[in-house]
């Protein structure tokens, strides 16, 4: 019976169940992270260097962050509390997880670089190229070399000597992501994908031309995509829509219209909406999208420019970051009302903390 209360106060008021969870919100022009709880700011973790697209990744009960001047952080999400901070390049791309180890990719020095836990190098490996896409797959750490059209494989359990290296992959590597045992890398120069597989190491690459030889889409960020199911939304290189592509067979579906340039798709925890926002004359705007009849539900005015945005872990609000606001506020998923907001300066990215 309280189960039931329960359940049905948090259909009634979603704002204070989802509260309950802890973010952690970019602030570029302070170099470091607020932190919200209940959605209140409880504290200001400083330091963390150029925050200008830094990635913030948790794991094992501890935050890291690389900023774009290449410092590595770690941070203890009990506490809230910076631990330790090493400089791993001047300009970092990403990092990830093998093992019990962290491989940070750079694009200067043109390396990659491999910490254990306590954040002290291990190795480094020169590789000649900016280096991007960088992932982990049980034993293996799979990266793409921009500047030379390259995807090395190194084996962490050998210490992570270069296991295979596949060559002419494709015209300039720009981002990957990591779909069960496939790699897969986007090219910046090219209307093609390109995919390995990391049990049978067998590459191939698939083109995304019209039967008039049309170019599709162009590869962006694989981190803006949206994958729902077997599904992924992609938002358009300078065009009004979201381009729909069958994820296990990478056949094109369709698309999607929209009011203006997406930059994010998101996809909320129990698959209800998509949420877009832009870049452009329309990044005042957060765009809802039925993912399954894959038509636009709302425009919704959220603030002045929206630069990120993530459904709670519930998917009964929407989080959205408002810059030049210095606004965090929450939308209501359903009525996509502005149920709540909190000041936080120039906000970028949200990071929910589990």
């Amino acid at each position: 019976m309280l189960h039931i209360i329960i359940t049905l106060f948090c259909i009634l008021f979603p704002f204070t169940c989802s509260f309950a969870e802890k973010l952690y919100v970019v602030e570029r022009e302070r170099e470091g992270l607020s932190v919200i709880e209940d959605f209140k700011h409880t504290k200001m973790i400083n330091g963390l260097g150029n925050m200008n697209h830094a990635t913030v990744k948790v794991h094992g009960g501890f935050a890291y962050v690389i900023s774009r001047d290449g410092f590595l952080s770690k941070i203890d999400i009990q506490t809230d509390s910076l631990l330790k901070k090493v400089k791993v390049g001047k300009s970092g791309i990403g990092f990830t997880f093998v093992r019990e180890f962290i491989a940070v990719a750079n694009y200067d020095p043109q390396d990659v670089v491999i910490l254990d836990n306590e954040l002290n190098v291990v190795k480094k490996i020169d590789t000649g190229s900016r280096n991007v896409g960088i992932k982990a797959n049980d034993r293996f750490l799979v990266f793409s070399l921009m500047d030379k059209d390259e995807i090395w494989v190194l084996d962490a359990e050998k210490g992570f000597e270069v296991h295979k290296v596949f060559t002419k992959v494709g015209a300039m590597p720009f981002d990957a992501l990591l779909a069960d045992e496939v790699y897969i890398a986007g090219f910046f120069a090219e209307s093609s994908v390109g995919m390995l597989n990391l049990k049978s190491m067998e590459y191939a690459k698939k083109d995304f031309r019209k039967g008039d030889g049309e170019t599709v889409f162009k590869i962006p960020h694989f981190g803006t995509w949206g994958i729902h199911l077997d599904k992924a939304f992609i938002p358009a290189v300078g065009e009004r829509k979201i381009h729909v592509l069958d994820f296990k067979s990478f056949k094109y579906v369709g698309h999607i219209e929209l009011i203006g340039l997406p930059v994010f798709v998101v996809v909320s925890p129990d698959g209800r909406y998509l949420a877009v926002n832009y870049s452009g004359d329309k990044d005042d705007y957060v765009s809802v999208v039925d993912p399954v009849k894959r038509h636009l539900l709302k425009d919704i005015k959220a603030g002045r420019r929206i630069m990120h945005l993530r459904p709670s872990t519930d998917g009964s609000l929407l989080y959205v970051s408002s810059y030049f606001e210095s606004r965090l506020k929450a939308l209501g998923a359903g009525d996509w009302n502005i149920s709540g907001g909190i000041d936080v300066p120039t906000p970028s990215g949200i990071i929910i903390v589990r």
